[in-house]
This record gives structure tokens, sequence and C-alpha cells, in this order.
């Protein structure tokens, strides 16, 4: 089929590239974003916008807001088809969470709770609410996270949850560009030249392939880490043998470790009470100490709520390594004694908890944090210019043949590109012009992202008709100028609405707001500066269609 290796190498990273690039580009654009999530939520939720706390007192502020936490009516409506019988009216709750990492300055809490008759004996229903831990007010249910509840899950399940549908596609994409990453190393020989080449003022064929054999190359160890360690962290979904195959054997486990570590896997039933949480967290915290490690507390957990062997698990934040880590501490819900200490990983586990904590970056490092983010946008780069090479490669041959594939790839690529930036700005915007009393007013922010990206793909479907005949598509153009001017009006809305403009939050050193609107002016700075090379090369070029149709007659 092909005279050698390399060129079916060649075969192989094109059109697994192509096929699947839609789809990587935007887990790699929503991955850059989620590496500020939590500076994005401040952003869209002006009430947040103060430093980031501790995890405040269990007993006087955090107590009270469980007890107060009801199931979420969309959580009980899910349920009732893994129930028997007809929904109860009352839910007993049956463990309490509370977690928050060093940037944020609100805390989520959940409980989870009985789930009554329910199919699956172990199956149970949540409320959530994220409060303030100055005072434990709580903030609205309709403030949608932008940054860590849409674009960080639109990453790696493109927000389809329906049978893991998303992440099954984002796997199989990362999987795929295992191999795209592979072949690309042997299609190119000459990898230490091309970490240094790029000539911008060639021809657009040579230039684009320039820009993405230097962004793949430079971050070549990048992406092969975080598709690698993306595809072990959902090992789980992927083979989930413990909840099928090898269920028995895992119930078997969990006994065993209950009896190990005096954690009891079930409920006993029988009232008890609960002791002081404040002083179960005072003694980890000592413990940590005395390890010499720091003493955050990243996550509070009471299991078996109410009954007699509750316990209380307190985990470090472990912002102090690149692993993820928690040195879980134990306690007897009832009297406040030590049951257990989290010992140390095995090999295996370590490795796993390594990968996991280098992919998710929970620790403080900002600089290790920014160079994730632009790692992340070298993808986008690597993959944008590989659809625009593929485009100018092929346009005039198919436009001799009459053939209108490279025009689609081209829709779907400026669809894909400049109109992802379009309704993640238009998302932003309407954060700030919709009524805060908005019923649903999370549920109409996602609605503007996904019907601008509608919106995107229809124009970018309609603007490409030009390739069809070798030419240039007016659309990669006008979305950039869309791009420049929808940043643009976020930065000035965010200064409108809440009076945070640039010159205050740099002064004032809230860098997390600031962040956000400096990054939105660079983007349209050069969404700009490409609009305006993009109209230079279309007024320079020679006209398509005339040279075509000489060709065709």
């Amino acid at each position: 089929m092909f005279q050698n290796f390399r060129l079916s190498m060649a075969w192989l990273h094109t059109w697994f590239g192509l096929v699947l690039g839609f789809v990587l580009m935007a887990v790699f654009f929503f991955g850059a974003l989620s590496v500020f999530d939590r500076e994005i939520d401040r952003w869209a939720i002006p009430e947040s916008r103060f430093a980031p706390q501790p995890m405040p007192s269990f007993d006087r502020m955090l107590l009270p807001v469980f007890q107060d936490i009801k199931p979420l009516p969309d959580a009980i409506e899910q349920a009732r088809s893994r129930v028997n019988g007809s929904m109860a009216t009352s839910f007993a709750a049956q463990r309490y969470g509370a977690y928050t990492t060093h940037r944020d300055p609100v805390l989520s809490v959940f409980v989870g709770f009985e789930l009554p008759n329910a199919k699956d004996p172990d199956d149970s229903i949540f409320g959530t609410r994220t409060i303030d831990p100055r005072s434990g007010r709580s903030l609205s249910d309709d403030r949608l996270k932008i940054g860590s509840q849409f674009f960080y899950p639109l990453h790696y399940s493109l927000n389809w949850q329906w049978m893991n549908l998303g992440t099954w596609i984002v796997g199989f994409a990362a999987l795929v560009m295992l191999v795209a990453l592979v072949s690309g190393v042997v299609m190119h020989r000459k990898l230490f030249r091309e970490f240094f080449t790029f000539r911008p003022k060639k021809h657009t064929q040579r230039s684009t392939l320039d820009l993405h054999n230097l962004t793949g190359v430079v971050a070549l160890p990048f992406h092969f880490i975080f598709a690698f360690s993306g595809l072990v962290i959902f090992g789980g979904t992927y083979f989930p043998i413990t909840h099928t195959q090898l269920a028995p054997l895992h119930e078997l486990h969990e006994q065993h470790e209950a009896t190990q570590t005096g954690l009891p896997a079930k409920a006993s039933g029988v009232p008890g009470t609960l002791a002081s949480v404040d002083a179960m967290v005072a003694d980890a915290q000592r413990r940590w100490a005395a390890k010499g490690m720091a003493g955050e507390v990243g996550f509070l957990n009471v299991q078996h709520v109410g009954h007699d062997n509750a316990y209380v698990s307190v985990y470090r934040a472990g912002t102090d390594r690149v692993t993820l880590t928690g040195e879980g501490i134990h306690y007897q819900a009832a009297t406040g004694r030590l049951l257990h200490e989290d010992p140390p990983v095995t090999a295996v586990a370590g490795i796993n908890n390594f990968l996991t904590g280098l992919h998710l970056q929970h620790f403080r490092h900002w600089t290790l944090r920014w160079l994730y983010f632009i790692g992340g946008l070298s993808g986008c780069v690597c993959i944008a210019t590989g659809f625009i090479f593929f485009v100018e490669k092929r346009k005039r041959q198919h436009a001799k043949q009459g053939v209108s594939g490279a025009r689609w790839v081209d829709a779907f690529a400026v669809s894909t590109v400049t109109g992802m930036l379009c309704a993640a700005l238009v998302m932003l915007i309407a954060n700030r012009v919709l009524p805060v009393d908005l019923p649903a007013r999370g549920d109409w922010e996602q609605y503007t992202f996904w019907g601008a990206w509608l919106l995107a793909f229809a124009h970018g479907i309609w603007r490409t008709a030009p390739v069809a005949d070798g030419g240039m598509a007016p659309a990669w153009g006008e979305q950039s100028w869309a791009v420049a001017t929808l940043a643009v009006a976020a930065v000035l809305l965010n200064w409108v609405t809440t009076g945070d403009h640039l010159l205050r939050t740099i002064a004032d050193g809230y860098w997390p707001v600031a962040g956000v609107d400096l990054v939105m002016l660079a983007g349209a700075a050069l969404a700009v500066v490409a609009a305006r090379r993009l109209r230079s090369r279309a007024q320079g070029a020679v006209p398509r269609g005339t040279a075509v149709g000489a060709a065709r007659a």
C-alpha cells in the first residue's frame, strides 16, 4: 500500500489527526483554560472576589450548613428510575463533605443522602452548596462557576454525560493523539532542525507547516504525558472491572480493608453522636507538622452520619508536592479517638498518584501553572495549523477535480478554532449582562455558549465557499475580528458591571480577575494581528476562481 514505513506513518498522522483533531482542539483549549478555572470562577462570580480562605470551623460554621442542605430537585428527579416503587419524600443524610484548594475563596460542600428502595443498595443522591467561608453565607445556586463547572468538565467529557459518552470520545481522541505523536516523530527525521525553524514570511502552506512542526516538537513531552495521564485518570471509566467482572472481589476487599483500618464500609444502623470535629482537625494538623508537612486541610469527610460507627476523615491539601496526596487521618466520630493514618502508598499507586497530580496540578507553583497554560495553547496551535496545512495543500487540487473535501475541512476547522473562542467569549459576556435574579441563570449562560458556537459553525460553512474554487476563506479573518471585539467587550463589561477595571485590580494585586482581563486583551491583540495578516494575504493573492475556471474549461 505504501512505499515505506515512513509514508505509512505520514498517512496515519494525517488522517487520524484530521478526524479526531476537532475533538482534541476542544480538549486542549478548555484544558488550558482549566489551568485557571478557579480564577475564571472569580471573574464570573463577583461575590467570590476575595482572598482564598482556609477550611473554616466545622463545629461553628459547617455543621449547621450541612444540616440545612436538602437533596437537589434534579438529583431526586433523576433518581426516580433507580428506585423500586415510588420515590420517598424524606431522605436521611449519610455523608458530609467539604472541599477547598489554595486558590478557592469560596467553599464547596455536599451531603450524600440515603436513597430508600434503591435498586442498588449503595446508591445515593446529593445536595450541594457553595458558601462564603468567612460568614457561612450561601451563594446563589444559579451562579454557574464557569471555570470549574463548565470549561473544566468540557475538556474531558465535552459536557456530554449520557452514559459517559463524552468521556469515551475524549479518551479515544487521546489514544489517537498518542498514535499521532509517535507517527509524527517517525515522519520528521530532522527534529532538531525543525525545533528552530519558522519562516513566517513564506507562503501560507510553508509557514503553517513550520509552525505545526515547531509547536509539535517543542511541547512534545507535554502533549504525550498529558494524553497518557488523562487516560490513566479515567482508567476506571474505560475498564470498570471493579463494578463488573471483579465486583465480588471488590466487595471482599472493602470488607478486608474495613477490618484492617477500623473504617467500617457500612453504617451500623444504631444512632450515634458527633464529637468536636475541630479538635480532630487540630490533632491531624499536629501530626502533619510532626512529619514536616504543610497543614492546610483540603477535604473533610464525615461518613455514616448519625450512626454509632461514623468516622471523620481529614485530608491534607498537599499543595507542596506534585503527586496527588492526602495523608488522610481518620477518627471515630463519637469520641474523636484516632482510628487510622493512611500508610505510604505502594509503588504502583504512587506512580498513579504522581501522574494524576501532574495532570490535575493541585500544587502551589504559579510558574509551572503558566507553563501548563502555554503548553495547552501550543497544542491548539499545533492542531489548528495542521488543519490549515491540510486545506492549503489540497484545495487547488480539489477545486480542479470539483471535490469539496477541502472546503468542508476548512469550514469545520474555522468553526472549531475561532468559533470556539467566540463561543467562550460570548458566554463570559452573557455572564456579565444577564440579570442576577434571572431564574436558571447558569443554564442560560450555557445556552449562549452552545448557541454562539452553532452560529459560528453556520458562518464558517457559509464563508468558506471560496475554498471550493481554490481561494481563501473570509471566515477566518471575520471570526478573528469577532474574537477581538468580543474579548474587549467582555473586559469592558466586567469594568462596567463590577467596577473592577484593570487599574484597580492591578493596583490591589488582585491577579485572578486582572489576569483573566489581561489574557482576553492579549487574545484580542493576537486576533487583530491575525485578521490583518489574513487580509493582506487575501489582497496579495492571485484570484483563483478565474484560473480554476480556465483549468476546468
